[in-house]
């Protein structure tokens, strides 16, 4: 639709284009601990997309340190600053930049980070401060998200009407400001569990790989191979699953319980493809199922994975995946087990692309030889 069309796309940095969580996630953790102190989930859950300065002045208190918020940023800074080199680009971002940048959209960075810190974590990204036209932190306008200030003045210096702008962001903090600015916006929850409370933004995924540009009037995609997505490898090692034989395939359904998850972001979720490596039986083409159980009242990631080949016996073994493509997102069912379920045409593009050169070549991946099992 004509009044859906959008000119300008602006991002958000920290959780929506880097993993920048997970790279830190145990860098608070170690600060309190030298004041006897553990993090509050649900605090630090809350205060996900705010200005730091605002949050190191919650901190300080939240935790009774004997700091001011001053002294709290200038000892936990540095901490934070050695590990984001590590933070790795999610999901389907460089994707986006890439076709939205080949396809001379407008694109803006919009972030409650301080604009040195955007500039230092983008720098580790090849190709990435090149492709905003506009870069905007916290300290560059009067106030941070969740006032809208700096969407509109992305919107400003793009010369674009912010009602012609897409905003996509991770944070409640960002979606809100957003959507106060006159934008339209795309949530990407940071926290899966937390789906329902961006019902405010036009569109939720559960990961950029389930961006369609053609519904904003944007350049479509045109990277999809009979089917199946290429993606940038993801490693998932030492899995532990117990296989089992249905419908002439090995299954096995594998939990957070006794998997390891620590490079898989948690917008990870859909239907994948890929290569597994067995501790008995080698190398199989796989594809996965990934998704987010709630129904208990905790958030436990569960996986199923279906085996392509012939198995000889069905034991528990460990296992590594290596995750190349993408096939789609899961269906919209009421309960997680239905949603999971992997269909007969899962299957076939999943064995047709890992045939293709694109896909094969992985299966030989240094990763596997790393970490023979």
């Amino acid at each position: 639709m004509e009044e859906d069309r959008v000119l300008a796309v602006i991002l958000d940095l920290d959780g929506t284009l880097l993993d920048t969580e997970r790279a830190t996630k145990n860098v608070l953790k170690e600060f309190l601990a030298e004041y006897g102190k553990v993090p509050d989930a649900e605090k630090e859950e809350r205060r996900l997309g705010q200005m730091h300065k605002e949050a190191a002045a919650a901190i300080v208190k939240d935790y009774d340190l004997p700091l001011t918020a001053d002294e709290f940023t200038e000892a936990i800074m540095p901490m934070y600053q050695e590990k984001w080199p590590r933070a790795k680009a999610l999901p389907g971002v460089n994707r986006l930049i890439r076709h939205l940048r080949k396809h001379g959209v407008p694109l803006a960075l919009a972030s409650n980070s301080i604009r040195r810190h955007i500039e230092t974590k983008i720098s580790h990204q090849q190709g990435w401060k090149e492709s905003f036209s506009v870069i905007l932190g916290g300290d560059d306008v009067k106030q941070g998200k969740p006032s809208p200030d700096i969407f509109l003045e992305a919107a400003k210096r793009l010369g674009i009407d912010s009602s012609a702008c897409l905003v996509i962001e991770d944070s409640l903090v960002g979606v809100r400001a957003a959507k106060a600015s006159g934008v339209k916006v795309v949530a990407v929850p940071s926290l899966q569990c937390q789906d329902e409370r961006y019902s405010i933004a036009n569109c939720v995924l559960h990961s950029l790989l389930e961006f369609q540009p053609e519904l904003w009037g944007l350049p479509a995609f045109e990277d999809w191979v009979q089917n199946a997505l290429p993606i940038e490898p993801l490693y998932v090692r030492d899995l532990l699953g117990e296989l089992f034989p249905r419908d002439g395939f090995a299954v096995a359904k594998i939990t957070e319980d006794n998997a390891s998850y620590e490079f898989v972001p948690d917008q990870v979720c859909g239907v994948f493809f890929g290569w597994a490596k067995l501790e008995i039986h080698g190398i199989f083409k796989v594809v996965v199922s990934i998704g987010w159980d709630l129904s208990l009242g905790t958030v436990r990631r569960v996986t199923e994975l279906r085996l392509i080949g012939h198995i000889h016996s069905y034991t528990k073994e460990r296992l590594h995946l290596l995750l190349v493509g993408y096939i789609r997102k899961l269906r919209d069912e009421q309960y997680i087990l239905e949603a999971l379920k992997l269909s007969e045409e899962d299957v076939i593009v999943a064995q047709d692309a890992l045939d293709l050169p694109i896909f094969s070549h992985q299966a030989s991946s240094p990763l596997f030889a790393e970490d023979s099992l």
